[in-house]
């Protein structure tokens, strides 16, 4: 107890010599007129809720009554920064989880930095008394994040919490979890912790029932299995990179029939399964299947995990298709076909001019298009080689005939004949095209790319072709006919 004493009295020491620092004209309005200390007790820690703690902790050294309110407060913002020496941090959080505190703790983000090895065993041993008296008090929200270069074990009082709502870890090692309940849970990010096994990772997703919202960044050499088995789940972020080339790394697996939008950007997995999801999803993928090289041999070694994933996403609503990923897609097709995504009302993709002959075969599966957000890259020499200028798409699918309605080029288009021809062929294939968004260089109002793209015949007579950006140049060009063209 009176080593406990000693601790308050130094952080209060320490808050006098802050409070000092204070300009003289803050001071002089506290004395002249102290509106705030005849609020009750109790809305006095609601405002001290809102700041971060380390403001918090300084308002102790104001007066007698003030001295034991930031103890009270129910959010808990440390960062080991913040304070002059470790000790210190380790003082004022030692005080603010005390163990008998009455009042409950609703929120804590705890920032852990660098420290040499003896501070690191010290964080250890107070993390899980901080954290156990944190669950005790009916946490609801919890934020951990630990220094890089150590992986600070996580107190298995957490897997069983009753009262939490939010979780977000960062670098720790999860301990193994032979049980599991956190019936209140409905978000939780999870990023570079360690896992002793598969079955821990499974079995704290599979064991919050009300869980929605799921982020994974998973460490870059965890060559794990990592399942995703969830009946409440609706939306998925999950990462996996790595600088290095394993000889072989397991795959994910989704199995969450609420999902309705799933983010992944994995380019070490050999293998995504999607076993079930919500056929109204929205899907953002950049997903390599564990690939180096993207020629169709490379490809042709992951054609059935390729096929796998194709077929259990093809119900998504939305898509978005990094580069890398349409590359893969397109070498598969060589071999093998693609699964209709009819639900598909609305496609981003990002494609190598390379591609670009490939997109008409690749809408082909997507009968039911209505909206077509299209973006290039690598464009600048690959533009001006003269093959492609000779660009042809070899077919007109459905979804041009019968359903499109708005394209947006997100590239800016500097005026080659590649680019004229893309547009060409949006134009004069579309039949009920409404809309047709442009981005133009100033290049390519030079060379009467405008007045060119005004010589197409367009299928849709009701399109309208718009121009966004470079208002003022095209507004001032008075030689430009701009007939049957907006400017945004």
């Amino acid at each position: 107890m009176q080593i406990k004493q000693k601790q308050d009295t130094m952080v209060v020491g320490r808050c006098n010599a802050d409070y000092q620092a204070c300009s003289k004209k803050l001071r002089e309005k506290l004395e002249e007129e102290d509106t705030i200390s005849e609020l009750p007790d109790p809305l006095i820690c609601q405002i001290l809720y809102h700041l971060p703690t380390k403001e918090a902790v300084k308002t102790s050294a104001l007066s007698t009554r003030w001295r034991n309110l930031w103890l009270c407060v129910h959010s808990l913002d440390l960062a080991s920064r913040d304070f002059p020496n470790f000790n210190a941090f380790v003082s004022v959080s030692d005080s603010l989880f005390d163990y008998n505190r009455v009042s409950c703790i609703y929120r804590v983000k705890l920032s852990l930095e660098e420290h040499d090895d003896k501070g690191c065993v010290v964080v250890a041993s107070f993390l899980k008394s901080w954290i156990d008296s944190a669950v005790k008090h009916k946490i609801k929200h919890v934020h951990v994040r630990c220094p890089p270069e150590f992986y600070y074990e996580m107190p298995s009082s957490l897997y069983r919490c009753e009262t939490l709502v939010s979780l977000e870890l960062y670098k720790m090692n999860m301990v193994n979890a032979e049980f599991v309940s956190l019936p209140r849970l409905e978000t939780m990010a999870l990023e570079d912790c360690w896992y002793p096994n598969e079955s821990t990772f499974e079995r704290l997703v599979s064991c919050c029932p009300v869980l929605e919202e799921l982020k994974i960044d998973i460490a870059w050499n965890d060559t794990k299995v990592f399942k995703v088995r969830s009946r409440s789940l609706k939306r998925l972020a999950l990462v996996r990179l790595s600088p290095f080339k394993f000889g072989s790394v397991s795959g994910v697996v989704v199995d969450a029939p609420l999902l309705c939008s799933l983010s992944i950007n994995d380019h070490v997995s050999e293998s995504f399964r999607v076993n079930s999801l919500r056929s109204s999803a929205e899907l953002d993928v950049s997903l390599f299947f564990g690939l180096r090289g993207f020629d169709e041999e490379s490809v042709s070694s992951r054609r059935n995990s390729i096929q796998s994933f194709l077929s259990g996403v093809s119900s998504v609503r939305e898509m978005k298709i990094c580069p890398r990923t349409f590359k893969i897609i397109y070498e598969y097709s060589k071999s093998e076909p693609l699964p209709r995504f009819d639900c598909v009302s609305r496609l981003c993709v990002t494609l190598c001019v390379s591609n670009l002959e490939w997109l008409s075969s690749f809408l082909e599966s997507c009968p039911n298009l209505k909206s077509l957000i299209l973006d290039w890259n690598g464009y600048s020499k690959k533009m001006r080689m003269d093959k492609m200028s000779e660009i042809s798409f070899e077919s007109v699918p459905r979804c041009l005939l019968s359903s499109l309605e708005f394209v947006d080029i997100k590239s800016t288009i500097l005026g080659y004949a590649t680019e004229l021809e893309v547009v060409r062929y949006l134009l004069e294939s579309s039949t009920i095209l409404k809309k047709l968004t442009l981005r133009l260089h100033y290049h390519a109002i030079q060379d009467d790319f405008v007045k060119k793209l005004g010589e197409i015949q367009r299928r849709s007579l009701a399109c309208q072709v718009v121009f966004t950006g470079l208002e003022n140049t095209v507004a001032n060009m008075s030689s430009l006919s701009l007939t049957g063209f907006s400017n945004n």
